[in-house]
């Protein structure tokens, strides 16, 4: 019995070797590589790896990325492991792979420039991303031997940035596009900024190595900053203001401090939203992103909602999932403590990805009645699929703050005509964005616990039991009506799903490689969605204005689309606070340009929200019928 015992074991803990072994070895033995420089029309080369599959007599496909961050391992001997993922279906159909390092960045030539502007009318030798990929995507088609004369574009975060741009290329093999968690516009909702509001942990733990000038091509950036403080909070509280940060940084990362020249959404960032070239796409479009995406959860919905409205011919899908960045292409069943129920990311990969591209590059059948959105719902932990996004069938419902921190569904019948509630936002003492200590920002910090929020007295916390199914999809929107003591202030809206005191997932985690979460879950307050609005952009985002103490002023904004049931028996809770540290920078809470703030600057803001008569603070939930 224990032979057997031991066998079955090594047989579970060897066949995925096998598997591995025996991919890798058709993929030795089947493909070649091979290393290029592209010359593109203004003379500029850049580098260039290809895959190719030696099967005589075929025709294949391509699949691109273009990538800022490195298409190595260099050296035409040496592969990456495409078949170490669910790529690997793709080696099967035997799909051309092609990865370039865009324009100025490690082996490649000329000048790298952070979300170069897309420029719809370029003239001679005058190029953008849209044009270096299709002076790519022509010298591919013409050169590669075998190749069926079809493109397909996909790329992650960055490289969802120029997928978006190829898309724009107007080159005629470009059959097919999917951007994932692109890089859309950096100033209101994805990765530095969020309505205004600068996100100085992803910047400052992304540029110093990043940013770095690379004047002649170079196979390694190097190392960034590095602080003997680990505690993020403790770090960026000592750190004090942007300028110091800047001075750390150092004086030779260029878009830092082109960055704090542009303090509002002027010209020069309008220029940088990927959005505005999306008119007349060609290539069929499926744009991807998680609903948890700590980094960008904003660009997919952003770009298929313009594309939608900009582009109403164009093949236009999108897919969202219950995912950090990039977790589509790992394992999918869980983030943090909350479980899914299932591998969605196997789901996502097999079903929806794969048959998209062989679709358009390789003329397979398309699955039938492929909707144009397919969302995974928390809560019911579901896949549900729409023929548009958000959903015809929502219902945006108002839910008003009440009495007792209550929320309510109905008007007028709570509070006085002297009705607020009452806060004092110090930015001495901001409220942490996550209850743990970490050098780094998390990735969970999307569902995370939000109990010890909860606990603060500058963090307004109120509720609705929910007695039936409530299904959100889209975007919540919040009308707050406040009054400030000081000039200026942000806004925190966190939607929160608090579990029954007596929930529990059971004794198994969904993912049986991983050990069980003992994490108690019952009265667990996951974070649904939270946002932040900083207040003096609450009328335009590139003319700020100055809020006067004691006036009640109304401030609104939408909160990133949701996807989410909250069962019943559980408890809808929306938080108001005005800090969200470190992932948020400190307001000085008064109305000047934060980049030049000096540490005196930052002062307290007795804050109330008014309710009842004297000013009706509700939440517009984009109810599914």
């Amino acid at each position: 019995m224990k032979n057997f015992s031991l066998a079955f074991l090594l047989a579970i803990l060897i066949t995925p070797a096998i598997a591995q072994n025996t991919d890798s070895l058709y993929f030795v033995n089947n493909y070649k590589k091979q290393e290029v420089y592209i010359t593109m029309r203004d003379g500029v080369k850049l580098f260039t790896s290809i895959y190719y599959p030696t099967t005589p007599g075929e025709a294949h496909p391509f699949l691109i990325t273009r990538t800022p961050y490195s298409c190595r391992p260099y050296g035409e001997s040496n592969l990456a492991s495409i078949w170490s993922g669910y790529k690997n279906e793709y080696v099967k159909e035997n799909y051309i792979f092609v990865y370039q390092d865009v324009r100025g960045r490690y082996m490649s030539y000329g000048d790298f420039e952070d979300v170069r502007p897309f420029n719809k009318n370029k003239k001679g030798k005058e190029i953008d991303e849209a044009s270096d990929t299709y002076d790519t995507v022509d010298w591919l088609v013409k050169n590669v031997k075998n190749n069926n004369g079809n493109v397909g574009v996909f790329g992650t975060s960055y490289p969802g940035f120029y997928s978006t741009q190829a898309a724009l290329s107007g080159h005629p093999a470009v059959k097919a596009v999917s951007p994932q968690a692109p890089v859309t516009d950096w100033f209101m909702g994805d990765d530095f900024h969020h309505n205004g509001a600068f996100f100085p942990m992803d910047g400052f733990s992304f540029y110093p190595t990043f940013g770095k000038p690379h004047p002649k091509p170079t196979m390694d950036y190097g190392a960034g900053f590095s602080s003997k403080v680990k505690d993020n909070y403790k770090f960026y509280l000592q750190a004090g203001t942007l300028k110091n940060l800047s001075s750390m940084i150092g004086d030779s990362i260029k878009f830092w401090h082109e960055m704090y020249k542009h303090p509002t959404y002027d010209d020069w960032w309008q220029a940088r939203n990927a959005r505005v070239g999306l008119y007349d796409v060609k290539p069929a479009m499926l744009w991807v992103g998680g609903v948890f995406d700590a980094e960008d959860c904003f660009g997919a919905w952003a770009c298929y909602k313009a594309t939608r409205t900009q582009s109403p011919t164009t093949k236009n899908r999108i897919v969202m999932g219950p995912w950090y960045h990039g977790q589509w292409s790992r394992e999918g069943s869980k983030l943090g403590h909350i479980q899914f129920a299932s591998n969605t990311s196997d789901y996502y990969q097999q079903k929806l990805e794969i048959p998209f591209f062989d679709h358009y590059l390789l003329g397979k059948k398309a699955p039938d009645n492929q909707a144009e959105a397919t969302v995974f719902f928390t809560g019911s932990n579901e896949w549900k699929e729409f023929n548009v996004w958000p959903p015809s069938g929502n219902r945006p419902t108002e839910v008003y703050v009440g009495d007792k921190n209550a929320l309510t569904f109905t008007t007028g019948i709570n509070g006085t005509s002297k009705s607020f509630y009452e806060y004092t936002s110090d930015p001495a003492h901001p409220v942490p964005y996550t209850e743990d200590v970490h050098n780094r920002r998390t990735r969970e910090y999307m569902v995370d616990d939000q109990r010890f929020a909860s606990r603060r007295p500058d963090v307004l916390t109120f509720s609705l039991p929910v007695d039936k199914d409530l299904t959100l999809a889209g975007p919540v929107i919040a009308k707050l009506m406040v009054a400030l003591s000081t000039s200026d202030a942000d806004f925190v809206v966190k939607i929160i799903d608090q579990f029954p005191d007596d929930f529990s997932y059971g004794k198994k985690a969904v993912n049986d490689d991983e050990e069980e979460d003992t994490y108690p879950m019952g009265g667990y307050q996951m974070l649904v969605r939270g946002e932040v609005m900083r207040g003096k952009f609450r009328e335009s985002f590139s003319e700020p204005k100055a809020f006067v103490p004691g006036q009640p002023t109304a401030v609104t904004f939408a909160l990133p689309d949701v996807a989410h049931t909250f069962k019943a028996g559980h408890t809808l809770v929306i938080q108001v606070q005005s800090t969200w540290f470190p992932l948020v920078d400190r307001n000085p809470q008064q109305f000047l340009d934060i980049y030049k703030a000096d540490e005196k600057d930052f002062i307290k803001s007795d804050i109330k929200l008014f309710y009842g008569d004297a000013g009706k603070s509700k939440f517009v939930l984009p109810v599914l019928q």
